[in-house]
């Protein structure tokens, strides 16, 4: 994976570059949105969760700023990769590893792949762990790091290191559809698949409805008639109006979604509500975006479209005012989206 952590002529590292265009990004959105709170954060239908070559989706960060590029630029695909995964579809490699130029069936070499003339890269995240002993100062992978017991773990120290990788739209950006038609139309098929929902359709995705009528999330989910929807810090639970004052079943999970955000910043999980932070205030205003966002991303893995939730549209001219004045801002907002969504997807996951 081709990546870049170089300097630029003005000193800006590749991770400020890259905040840099997020933050442009996000201002754009957030505007649009100011002009019409009613929209929703991803056009339906349109933007998909984004995916690797390999399959696998991008974290809740990553995820977020992908789909605002794809729709910014108007790209139908959710599949992206880096320069070197995209040129290295020219290659093979025997048993013994040795790498030669991809040929057919017949012995003739295929059509390069390649990106397309004048097409400009997108940045995303990866965290990479390196993990040493205390004592040896011996290096072992974080894989193996991870399965160890909380009793070996405390022998090592763990130095995470953010790096900055670029990537192309597939379907937009590269030739694959004209040279590797099979490959692309695989890949076109296996990121397909959004559900559908019509008005009045009180079904959102299985997965997500279990978890919230079977109370399986990180804390109870109470149904009550009533209009309003919010998580009490101090009883550690979410109330929620029934599934049947919503328009759909898509409103009720993603306003559901939006409460369970806002549950994981509990001091006992995640840690970002604590006490002092006022309706209103900067925090407060904070903790909204983030639940808007982490909410916005689970629910387009799951095919659903999330709209701002009310009460979080009164805050669209203090995010605007945060990230035009603050440029650690949004680097806050991203890392507690990715930790967030990361939390809501795994309990989604573990509904049975």
């Amino acid at each position: 994976m081709a990546k870049d952590n170089n300097y630029s002529s003005d000193g800006q590292s590749a991770t400020d570059r890259a905040l840099d265009r997020f933050t442009e990004l996000m201002i754009e959105k957030i505007e649009t949105l100011s002009g019409d709170w009613k929209k929703p954060w991803f056009t339906p239908g349109v933007v998909q969760a984004p995916r690797n070559m390999s399959g696998r989706n991008y974290n809740g960060m990553n995820s977020l700023m992908l789909m605002f590029q794809a729709e910014k630029m108007g790209y139908d695909s959710p599949v992206w990769g880096t320069f070197d995964r995209i040129t290295n579809l020219n290659y093979a490699k025997d048993k013994s590893g040795n790498r030669f130029v991809a040929c057919d069936e017949n012995g003739n070499k295929l059509p390069q792949v390649r990106i397309n003339t004048g097409e400009k890269s997108f940045p995303v995240f990866l965290t990479t762990f390196t993990v040493v002993n205390q004592e040896t100062k011996a290096h072992i992978p974080y894989d193996d790091y991870k399965q160890l017991s909380r009793e070996e773990q405390d022998k090592y120290k763990v130095y995470p290191k953010l790096q900055v990788y670029n990537v192309f739209n597939i379907a937009a950006q590269t030739n694959l559809k004209e040279t590797r038609p099979e490959m692309y139309e695989k890949l076109m098929a296996e990121a397909s698949g959004q559900v559908q929902h019509q008005e009045g359709d009180l079904k959102s995705h299985p997965a997500i409805d279990k978890m919230i009528d079977d109370n399986l999330f990180l804390c109870p989910i109470r149904q009550v008639k009533g209009d309003d929807a919010y998580y009490s810090i101090s009883k550690d639970e979410i109330v929620v109006p029934t599934r049947e004052q919503f328009v759909d079943g898509e409103a009720f999970a993603t306003n559901a979604l939006h409460e369970c955000a806002h549950a994981t910043g509990s001091e006992s999980r995640l840690g970002r509500i604590k006490g002092g932070q006022p309706f209103g205030s900067p925090e407060y205003a904070k903790e909204e975006l983030t639940a808007e966002l982490s909410a916005a991303v689970v629910a387009s893995q799951y095919g659903l479209t999330k709209h701002v939730k009310n009460d979080s549209a009164a805050y669209l001219k203090s995010w605007l005012g945060s990230l035009h004045e603050s440029p650690d801002f949004l680097k806050t907002v991203l890392t507690d989206v990715k930790r967030c969504s990361s939390m809501l997807t795994q309990r989604i996951v573990l509904a049975p």
